[in-house]
């Protein structure tokens, strides 16, 4: 297996909480396949797929900006990498639709 070579984690606990507030809305299923990404993203900020996405215009979230998302059935996890630090900062979790990157 292949070891993470980037921290995952959130840019401040409102992030984290609010996160986690919409992850519960989602099945169990769709749950754990969600959290699976925290792991993939560790190994691999920018995998390659139909899943990952370079975000086109600005996306701002907790005073952030969301410049990737990765898509997870009718999920979408917006975030960001700072390469310096070696971490990727998980956003938003949103559900798909036209709102899903306001």
């Amino acid at each position: 297996m292949t070891q993470a070579s980037y921290e995952v984690g959130f840019p401040s606990e409102r992030a984290e909480k609010e996160f986690l507030k919409v992850l519960s809305k989602a099945s169990k299923k769709e749950q754990l396949r969600i959290l699976e990404w925290f792991d993939k993203l560790a190994i691999d900020p920018k995998p390659e797929g139909k899943s990952f996405k370079f975000l086109k215009g600005e996306v701002s979230v907790f005073q952030y900006l969301a410049r990737f998302r990765i898509r997870e059935g009718d999920w979408r996890i917006l975030y960001d990498v700072d390469e310096s630090a070696k971490r990727v900062v998980l956003l938003a979790l949103r559900r798909r639709g036209h709102h899903a990157y306001d």
